[in-house]
């Protein structure tokens, strides 16, 4: 197959027709277009573009920062707003331009943009901008971001009303290409009716990727006749309220009607042949929806005017052309609307038609028994509209067995949906070495009231936050609350994004009303919810406190990771103090005495903007990395409760559940050695270990025969890719849309993230058909999903996946790899649903649909890393006639990606392979010499006491090795002879009992630095370091935090010289010359193994059948027991509770299991 020569910039070349671009570049790419057409025309005009970065409208800045060249070459100007209404005032200023005669320009066209709650406050704006007007040259659209499912917002949003009520037109496209069309509709419309013009963004359109006809020509705009008033409807240099009034409602309405209908933006779709009896109305994403539901009951355009059903599309809501209206509505019985949120045109069509001859039902919102038919909340889905629409189709137009059977199978995929609930989520979470995950934390018996910001998902962790306000409020609630309450103190979590946008006026509120509240203003340098977006005027730490102090506030501290980086660089005033963050218990303790108004300053750099630094440069690098000495590890989870940090992952050991810290996902924040744990240490200059892949040892595709493509009927293809946020399920989209464009084929995707970017599910809807055109909504509805690509276990298993998938025709590949979600950060013993999760992905999809392998594994042993696994997934899809696209074109898109080329394009030949020779690929991972974790630990009871028997030999000595084999083995004939066959007792003895004998002393702790094992585990994991430090809290050095808790201290190198002595006097231990054994803590692990030996002599006494489980349970007690200090005291107690409910068990456990059954 020959592709098409494209090239990534296409997109903003004017002499490219046919490109493949996001809805955001189309924005850019229409306003290059307008320039240009301008200059055709012979109009020497420039651009403007302000607004306010917000989801679905988040990304919109980046990209025309990464147009910079493309759009100063056209004298457009990109000036990010400091807040929504400020940049619409400015974007109302660029149309004044030629008033006072001093334009360089014949006018300036301008787009503001903005997402719902942005709009609403700018609502005063856009009134008097729009009663004021545009300019003849210029023009003003406004670009509403609309959140329709709250995915990432406070509330869900539509905006069109704010606009209808400040009389602009509005305008609703559907999908990519009319992003273009419309915005150039848009302007010419401003021009000429001398209003602004609004277009709607929802995600389905402004963050989907298509392939689009861009062609400068493609559209004729027709500018209407139209009898004008005296001075026409532009702006004018003049104060004249009334007059404003009236021609906006006397004139620029009736000028944009005209524009609409002269321009045909409302069009009839299908006719309905010669006796239509339904009219559908829809518009913007509703149509995509319709288009695809009236496809899935077997209607086409042929269909539709065989059975007299007639197809409307809006591109323009209001002002609704009733002219088109009336032409449309003639001969209907029926006429049904289907739009999301509040009706806009339903309400124009009652009241329209009303009166008139023609007068058809009308329903919408509600069906004629006052019953919810399209609701208002949330958003339509292809199949309700599809179930709602076939049965008014079959009351309407009369019986049809072929549609009737496809709705029923659609109730009955809804109805299996209603019962199926999600086994595991993956709730979105702080980034690794997110500032947030240690400036959030309170106070015991303080509150924080969470506001707008990556640090607004403190609400459902435990940080004791509660409550939020609309942007800019933030602690504003509290002046209302604290009058009435019985707390007479807040601390109000501030992001330094929302401080610049509007915050200050919330403290000078509180100012002014002498409310008990401290700001914690939490400075990360970035708009990091959207993408690490600079601040507005370049807002510094300092600048902050100088203004608060201005203000008024005057208790001001500053708390960060780096106190000394102020010195001689910061200018703060007087009284202001610096702290580290380890102090911020202490601060936060101070700061609430304080009567009145406070500021905490909580300033650490972004993690994920200190990330892409340290990739350009531009951000220091600490040359030090954190290790986790495994043995010494007890698993006990506090060093995620300190750091709450998601690189602490767990590993399985034959001692247990241990931690390891992820090193590729790290961003340096250290916090977790603040873990009361001797394991942790800090490798300074190190240098990772790259693992050579073995990738080239054979050609991947040695006997790999070109599958049959996936064939392209009239429904195309769809598929899901899934996985987490940043792990590169986007780019696996963005390469199937692009191989398609390749192929001359219609493509769409969408990417669905929400807060995916926080570790949370990240859904890829793709579709690809024969041409654009045969594309509809890109979403994969019910049953309609011929690929998933699976990239987590978690996020395939979610309800809104296997919604899509239909058995026996979904091909679904799930990569088994465990990622841990941020879930395990606060719960030690948190473990994945695996095998539910399988199971309810093989019932989806059928046993020999459902494919599943450890693709993370698998490509870390191919490539040294697992950056491939996602491609050689597609790869394996590939192979499998998964794919409507070639080889060639996938690895042609992989390519002009240009990320890892080489690599990726080896690991989608892999996947090929794969699919041809699992048994190949398999034997090629699993080399010999190498084992897993999971076949290192010891599965045989003999086993188990054979590798126990030699640790503690080591430990102490042979005696205390022969002890240990001693107990076991009476215990193993007890067992045997009240159970015979079983030694599930003896196991979880023979780990427990160990558990409690090797105890981590310092004597042990030493021995497991300086025996060879953390060597060799370092040298695993590092090619070359310059030196360690160790973090640990000795006794003997008694120092303590403001929690009145042990404080680690920090120690060179030299520690390990102190280790091997230490270990050396391990003899010592348990005698008269053991200082050691005479501290608390000692004592009691002397306790517990004395009681836990007495226990087992229990058990072996009293063991019977029906006592098994009770008896292994109660075996077990000791597993609960971790750490040191105070987190194993209070895991001791914890533990003990345990025990007492367990000996209760055993002793109430009937000795024979019938006895148990008949009770």
């Amino acid at each position: 197959m020959t592709l098409h020569d494209v090239a990534l910039d296409d997109k903003f070349d004017l002499g490219k027709e046919r490109i493949f671009l996001s809805g955001a570049q189309a924005v850019i790419r229409m306003l290059l277009m307008q320039r240009e057409r301008d200059r055709r025309a012979g109009l020497n005009t420039a651009g403007f573009v302000s607004g306010y970065r917000g989801s679905p409208l988040g990304g919109l800045d980046m990209q025309l920062w990464k147009a910079k060249k493309q759009l100063a070459q056209s004298d457009i100007v990109f000036q990010p707003g400091l807040n929504e209404e400020l940049a619409a005032t400015a974007c109302w200023g660029s149309q004044q331009t030629e008033l006072l005669g001093e334009g360089t320009h014949d006018g300036v066209f301008s787009v503001w943009y903005g997402k719902g709650p942005g709009v609403d406050r700018s609502g005063d704006v856009f009134r008097h901008a729009n009663l004021a007007g545009s300019s003849k040259h210029g023009g003003v659209l406004a670009l509403m971001g609309d959140d329709h499912m709250a995915e990432s917002s406070t509330n869900a949003h539509a905006t069109e009303f704010l606009f209808v009520d400040t009389m602009v037109p509005i305008l609703n496209p559907a999908g990519v290409q009319e992003i273009i069309d419309y915005g150039l509709y848009g302007f010419a419309m401003s021009r000429f009716a001398g209003t602004w013009a609004a277009i709607k963004c929802v995600k389905d359109n402004i963050e989907s990727t298509a392939s689009v006809d861009a062609s400068l020509d493609r559209l004729d705009i027709v500018i209407p006749e139209f009898d004008m008033p005296p001075g026409g409807l532009n702006i004018r240099h003049e104060i004249d309220m009334l007059g404003q009034e009236e021609r906006l409602h006397e004139h620029k309405r009736a000028a944009a009607s005209a524009f609409i209908h002269a321009n045909g933006l409302n069009r009839i779709v299908y006719s309905g042949g010669r006796n239509p009896k339904l009219g559908i109305v829809t518009i913007g994403k509703s149509y995509l929806d319709v288009r695809q539901a009236l496809e899935d009951i077997g209607i086409d355009e042929a269909a539709a005017n065989r059975i007299g059903i007639r197809l409307f599309k809006v591109g323009c809501p209001w002002p609704l052309d009733l002219q088109h209206i009336a032409d449309f509505s003639r001969g209907l019985d029926t006429i049904v609307v289907v739009e999301e949120k509040r009706s806009l045109i339903e309400v124009q069509l009652r009241e329209s038609l009303y009166g008139t001859a023609t007068q058809p039902v009308i329903v919408g919102k509600k069906d004629e028994r006052g019953d919810w038919l399209f609701p208002a909340k949330g958003a339509l889905d292809p199949n309700e509209i599809a179930i709602a629409l076939g049965e008014r189709i079959l009351r309407t137009i009369g019986p049809s067995e072929e549609i009737a059977a496809r709705v029923a199978k659609l109730r009955q995929f809804q109805a299996m949906l209603a019962d199926t609930t999600d086994i595991a989520s993956r709730t979105p979470f702080f980034c690794s070495g997110c500032p947030h995950n240690s400036s959030t934390k309170v106070p015991e018996g303080s509150i924080a009231a969470a506001g707008i910001g990556c640090h607004f998902m403190a609400l459902w962790m435990d940080r004791n936050t509660v409550g939020f306000t609309a942007m800019g409020g933030e602690g504003a609630q509290w002046v209302g609350q604290a009058p009435f309450s019985k707390r007479d103190h807040i601390f109000q979590n501030l992001g330094d994004g929302t401080y610049n946008h509007s915050g200050v006026l919330a403290i000078r509120f509180a100012l002014s009303t002498d409310a008990n509240i401290t700001y914690k203003i939490l400075y990360n340098d970035a708009v990091a919810m959207t993408g690490g977006q600079p601040h507005e005027g370049g807002l510094t730490v300092d600048m902050i406190a100088r203004q608060v102090r201005a203000e008024g506030v005057g208790r001001i501290a500053i708390v960060t990771d780096e106190p000394g980086k102020y010195t001689g660089k910061a200018e703060f005033p007087a009284g202001v103090t610096v702290h580290h963050r380890d102090d911020l218990d202490l601060m936060q303790r101070q700061l609430r005495a304080v009567k009145g108004v406070s500021v905490l300053l909580y300033d650490q750099t972004c993690a994920a903007e200190k990330r892409r630094r340290r990739k350009r440069g531009t951000f220091p690098d600490p040359d030090k990395r954190v290790f986790i000495n495994e043995l010494v590890c007890e698993g006990c989870g506090d060093c995620g409760v300190q750091s709450n940090c998601v690189s602490i992952q767990p590993v399985e050991t034959e001692f247990g559940r241990k931690r390891r810290i992820d090193q590729s996902s790290c961003n340096k924040d250290f916090s977790c050695v603040n873990g009361f744990c001797p394991s942790f240490v800090t490798v300074h200059g190190a240098r990772i270990r790259r693992a050579d892949g073995i990738a080239g040892k054979a050609d991947p595709l040695d006997g790999v025969p070109t599958p049959a493509e996936f064939p392209l009927g009239e429904q195309g293809w769809a598929a899901i890719i899934d996985g987490v946020g940043g792990t590169g399920v986007v780019t696996i989209g963005a390469v199937l849309g692009m191989a398609a464009h390749l192929e001359d084929k219609g493509c769409g995707m969408i990417d669905m993230a929400g807060l995916a970017q926080k570790g949370g599910s990240v859904f890829t809807h793709v579709r690809i058909a024969r041409t654009p055109d045969d594309i509809h909504a890109i979403r994969v509805s019910a049953g309609k999903a011929d690929l998933v690509l699976g990239c987590d276990l978690v996020v395939s298993g979610a309800k809104k996946v296997l919604a899509a998938v239909r058995e026996g025709h979904t091909i679904f590949l799930a990569n088994t790899a465990e990622i841990m979600p941020g879930e395990f950060a606060r719960s030690a013993d948190f473990s994945l649903p695996v095998e539910r999760l399988k199971k309810a992905i093989r019932a989806a999809a059928g046993d020999d649909r459902a494919h599943f392998f450890d693709a993370t594994r698998t490509a870390t042993a191919l490539f040294g890393n697992s950056l491939g696994a996602n491609m050689f997934m597609l790869g394996f899809a590939f192979q499998h006639g998964g794919l409507p696209l070639s080889a060639e074109a996938v690895e042609k898109a992989i390519e002009l990606n240009g990320e890892a080329v080489a690599m990726n394009i080896a690991a989608f030949r892999w996947g090929r392979r794969a699919a041809h020779q699992p048994d190949f690929v398999r034997s090629l991972v699993a080399q010999p010499g190498k084992t897993t974790e999971s076949t290192a630990i010891a599965e045989t009871l003999d086993d188990i006491i054979a590798r126990r028997v030699a640790f503690l030999t080591a430990y102490q000595n042979a005696a205390y090795g022969k002890r240990y084999a001693d107990k076991l083995a009476a215990l193993r004939q007890a067992e045997a002879k009240a159970v015979p066959g079983s030694t599930t007792v003896t196991e979880a003895a023979a780990r427990n009992l160990f558990k409690l004998m090797a105890i981590k002393d310092e004597y042990e702790v030493a021995r497991l630095y300086t025996d060879g094992s953390f060597a060799a585990e370092l040298g695993k994991q590092f090619q070359s370091y310059e030196k360690l430090e160790f973090h640990l809290a000795p006794p003997i050095m008694g120092r303590r935090g403001n929690d009145g808790k042990p404080r680690k201290s920090s120690f060179g190198p030299w520690m390990m010289k102190a280790f091997r002595l230490l270990a050396a006097m391990r003899g010592l231990r348990g005698t008269a010359f053991d200082l050691f054994g005479y501290s608390a803590e000692r004592r009691l692990e002397r306790q517990l193994l004395a009681q836990y030996e007495a226990d087992l002599e229990l058990v072996a006494g009293t063991l019977a059948p029906g006592k098994v489980e009770a008896a292994a349970a109660l075996a077990s007690v000791p597993a609960l027991i971790r750490g040191y200090g105070h987190v194993r005291q209070a895991s001791a107690e914890k533990a003990a509770g345990e025990r007492s409910r367990l000996l209760e068990r055993l002793a109430n456990t009937p000795a024979r299991p019938e006895l148990q059954a008949a009770e």
